[in-house]
C-alpha cells in the first residue's frame, strides 16, 4: 500500500503543518483512520462540516442535484442558487447575495462593494477599510492586507493598499482612524477566531454600529467562521443587536463543499452592475443544494440546542485543573490551558480526540449536532490532559 504521508510530502505544496492522522471515513462526529482508530472530531474541518461526516440529509440533497446538473456557470439560472439566496436574505434581513467559493472571496466582494459605494456616494478618496488588530480575513493579497496581524504580511509585500488597523475595544481610536483615513467601511469579526477565539464586547460592537450609521461608513461583519449557527444564532452579529450593511460568510454554509456568500444590505443592494464582479464557480448548484439542507435545519429550536451545548462545555471546563480561561459563544470555544495549546492538542489526539488551536488556545468547532455524550467525552479527555500537564 502506498504511504500517503510520503506521497503528500513529495507532491503537495509545503503550506500545511499537517497532524500525523489520515482520515478515511467518518459518520457524524466520529472519524476513523486506516488502522481503525476512532477519533471524536472537535474541529469539523475548521468549522465546515456543520452536521458532521456523511450527514444523511446533506448527502441526499447533494446526490440528488448531482443527478441533474453539476455546473452551469452564472450565465444561466439554477434553482438551488436562487432558493439559497432567498433563504439567506429572509433569515438575515439582507437584500441581495453574491456567491463565491470561499471566505476570502466573500470578503473580497465585501471590500469591492464598500469601495464602489463610497466612491459613488462620497468620492474616490473614501476607500480605506478599517479593520481590527488581531483580525483574520483571508489569504489573498487583499484579504491579507485586511488582516490585522503583522506576521501574515511580512513575506508578501507589497500588499494591497487602503487598509488601517484599530485596536479592538478602543472606540475613540477607531472613530479617529476612520475619519482621518476617510474610511469606506469598518470590517470586523464579532469573535476573532484565528485571533484566539477572542469575543468583542457588546458595548464596543454597538458603539461601532452607531458610529458607522452616523457617518455613513459601511459596517462589514465577517461571519466566515462565526456564521451559520456556530455561535447559537444564525449569525454572530445577531447576539449583539447589530445590523451590518454587508455580511461575509463561508465555512459551515456549504456543509463540506466550497461555498462563500457576500450578503448585501439595503444601502449596497444595487451597488454592483453586470460585469462589476463575478465568479465562474460561484453559486454552483451542487454546493447550493448542500447549503440549503444546512440552512433550513438551523431553526430556533436547533440553535437553542447549540447554545445549550456551548454552556455544557463551559460548565464542564470552568474551574477544572489546568484550565485558565474559556472564551467564545455557542460551539465556538477557546480554552486557555496551563500547558501549551499545541501540547494539549497532541496529547488529546493520542487519546482519540481531534481539537484545533488558535493562538494560545485550544479551539473547539465541533459539528453543531454533536451528541452530548461525545461532546462530554471529548471535553473529559481535554480535562484529563490538562490535569496531567
Amino acid at each position: 500500500m502506498d504511504d500517503i504521508f510520503s506521497i503528500d510530502k513529495t507532491y503537495i505544496a509545503n503550506t500545511y503543518a499537517r497532524f500525523p492522522v489520515e482520515i478515511v471515513s467518518g459518520k457524524g462526529s466520529l472519524a476513523w483512520s486506516p488502522e481503525g482508530k476512532r477519533y471524536i472530531d472537535m474541529g469539523s474541518g475548521i468549522g465546515v462540516t456543520a452536521f458532521g461526516y456523511a450527514d444523511d440529509a446533506w448527502q441526499q440533497a447533494v446526490i440528488a442535484q448531482l443527478g441533474k446538473v453539476q455546473h452551469t456557470s452564472n450565465l444561466y439560472y439554477t434553482e438551488p442558487c436562487a432558493l439559497l439566496a432567498r433563504e439567506l436574505c429572509l433569515r438575515s434581513g439582507m437584500k441581495k447575495v453574491f456567491f463565491g467559493n470561499s471566505g476570502a472571496e466573500a470578503n473580497e466582494c465585501a471590500i469591492k462593494a464598500a469601495r464602489k459605494y463610497a466612491a459613488e456616494k462620497k468620492g474616490p478618496e473614501y476607500h480605506t477599510i478599517v479593520t481590527l488588530v488581531n483580525s483574520f480575513h483571508g489569504r489573498t493579497l487583499t484579504t491579507l492586507a485586511a488582516t490585522g496581524q503583522e506576521h501574515y504580511h511580512e513575506l508578501f509585500q507589497p500588499l494591497t493598499p487602503g487598509f488601517a488597523y484599530a485596536e479592538a475595544e478602543d472606540i475613540e481610536g477607531l472613530k479617529k482612524l476612520a475619519l482621518e483615513t476617510k474610511a469606506a467601511a469598518v470590517m470586523l469579526e464579532c469573535i476573532q477566531g484565528e485571533g484566539g477565539v477572542r469575543s468583542l464586547s457588546e458595548g464596543f460592537l454597538r458603539a461601532v454600529g452607531e458610529f458607522c450609521r452616523a457617518e455613513d461608513v459601511l459596517l462589514i461583519v465577517d461571519e466566515v467562521q462565526t456564521g451559520n449557527g456556530r455561535t447559537g444564532k444564525l449569525y454572530a452579529y445577531m447576539n449583539f443587536g447589530l445590523q451590518p450593511d454587508i455580511v461575509s460568510t463561508a465555512k459551515g454554509l456549504g456543509g463540506g463543499l466550497p461555498l462563500g456568500a457576500c450578503l448585501l444590505g439595503e444601502k449596497v443592494q444595487d451597488v454592483f452592475a453586470p460585469g462589476d464582479h463575478g465568479s465562474t464557480f460561484g453559486g454552483n448548484p451542487v454546493c447550493c443544494a448542500g447549503a440549503l439542507s444546512v440552512i433550513r435545519r438551523l431553526d430556533e429550536a436547533f440553535l437553542a440546542e447549540v447554545r445549550r451545548k456551548g454552556e455544557l462545555v463551559r460548565g464542564a471546563l470552568l474551574g477544572a485543573p489546568g484550565v485558565e480561561a474559556v472564551s467564545g459563544l455557542g460551539l465556538m470555544v477557546g480554552v486557555k490551558t496551563a500547558m501549551s495549546a499545541a501540547e494539549a492538542v497532541k496529547a488529546c489526539m493520542e487519546k482519540g480526540v481531534l481539537f484545533l488551536t488558535a493562538k494560545d488556545r485550544v479551539r473547539m468547532l465541533p459539528a453543531l449536532n454533536i451528541p452530548d455524550e461525545l461532546l462530554l467525552e471529548a471535553v473529559g479527555v481535554l480535562k484529563e490532559v490538562c490535569s496531567e500537564g
